[in-house]
């Protein structure tokens, strides 16, 4: 499970930031997948947004979780997810979003046969993930 983010540096607002991909922010975490960060205020390229990619491994999935400090929208670029969110199920295909508010429990589990591969962007730059 991801801790809070810290650090968060000031952030130039008088001009465009360009982060490489080669330059990306990656994250180990404890369950089948990782992260990959590309803009948050500890990268030092937004002072109000975090956004990156999840990936989850064929039959994986990521433990119950919420964001007490923030919304958070997933877009589904590969794969094929089983979504939690409070007492909601929905299955997501490629292309497919969803808008989860702060403070609500939600998952992501890969059913699909390859693997998923999500846009995942936050409505803070300073994120905090908390477990169930």
């Amino acid at each position: 499970m991801s801790e809070p983010t810290t650090g968060t540096t000031e952030v130039p607002r008088d001009r465009a930031i360009l982060r490489p991909w080669s330059e990306a922010a990656i994250e180990t975490v404890g369950w089948d997948g990782h992260l990959v960060w590309m803009v948050s205020g500890a990268l030092a390229n937004s002072s109000t947004m975090t956004v990156g990619r999840c990936y989850i491994d064929e039959g994986g999935a990521n433990p119950r979780h919420y964001h007490p400090n923030c919304d958070e929208v997933l877009h589904l670029i590969q794969g094929k997810l089983r979504h939690t969110a409070g007492d909601d199920v929905v299955e997501m295909n490629p292309g497919d979003t969803i808008s989860i508010p702060a403070g609500v429990i939600h998952n992501a589990t890969n059913i699909g046969d390859e693997e998923a591969i999500m846009v995942i962007s936050f409505s803070s730059a300073d994120r905090h993930t908390i477990g169930e």
